[in-house]
């Protein structure tokens, strides 16, 4: 697990440069299927989704405070994210990440 980890920890953290990072990381996961990698992809895609879906709703509205809670939000999950994948570590993002996981199992 510590050599799957340590091997996959670039593609994980690439994966967190928003929705072109998840489409580098899953072309870099395409041969070697490392499950930690595939792990971080699944959260990050899942991410990037809910960011676009958000800013799609929130754009609707002209509300400074929606749309830096919106921001916030996304922020802290991203930080989150990207520091679980630098740590090595396969936590899922609080709130969205343990649905991530299952709404994208498909990604091997």
């Amino acid at each position: 697990m510590k050599n799957s980890v340590e091997s996959g920890k670039s593609i994980a953290i690439t994966s967190y440069i928003l929705i072109v990072g998840v489409l580098i990381a899953l072309s870099m996961n395409a041969d070697a299927k490392n499950p930690f990698a595939t792990f971080h992809i699944r959260q990050s895609l899942g991410l990037s989704l809910t960011f676009i879906s958000l800013g799609l709703v929130v754009s609707n509205f002209d509300d400074f405070m929606l749309t830096t809670s919106m921001w916030v939000f996304v922020s802290v999950l991203w930080g989150y994210g990207i520091v679980s994948a630098i740590r090595g570590e396969t936590k899922p993002l609080p709130l969205l990440g343990t649905f991530f996981q299952s709404a994208f199992k498909s990604i091997n």
